[in-house]
């Protein structure tokens, strides 16, 4: 399992954010988009879902100059919850507590079954794929973008 931002050829479940399009339509896996696996996205799904309260996991998600500003806010409440972790536990806390963040542990065990010694890498990693959200928000925002959600 890749914790970052990939292609849609190293994944088969995974989350695109299209920055392609416009308020109606938008080209459908872009080679401008970027992609998260699902279950990494799970990590920051809440915070799409209260910056708009029409989000839908399967299917697509319009952010657009009403809904970009509330995501931003919201992923960088985010960021600051992932960089106060300073334990395992707290780690473990932070991600169970998140609506199938179990599942993010599961995948972890299964690639790395010694995660729990290296658990701050994963912290670091979660940290940058937040960035790298943020990045992306910051984008649509200054080149008047809407980014799509898409979850396939």
């Amino acid at each position: 399992m890749k914790l970052g931002m990939m292609t849609k050829d190293e994944c088969v479940d995974f989350v695109e954010f299209n920055i392609t399009g416009d308020n109606e339509n938008y080209n459908k896996c872009d080679p401008e988009s970027f992609y998260l696996n699902s279950n990494v996205f799970n990590i920051y799904a809440g915070c799409f879902e209260r910056s708009n309260h029409l989000f839908e996991f399967i299917g697509q998600t319009k952010y657009n100059s009403r809904k970009i500003v509330p995501l931003k806010n919201e992923l960088e409440e985010n960021h600051q919850s992932l960089t106060k972790i300073q334990s395992l536990g707290e780690f473990k806390e932070y991600v169970t507590g998140i609506f199938l963040g179990r599942d993010l542990l599961i995948d972890l065990a299964k690639a790395d079954p010694n995660w729990q010694t290296c658990w701050r890498f994963y912290q670091r990693r979660l940290t940058v794929i937040n960035r790298d959200l943020l990045k992306i928000v910051d984008l649509c925002i200054n080149e008047e973008r809407v980014l799509w959600v898409i979850g396939y």
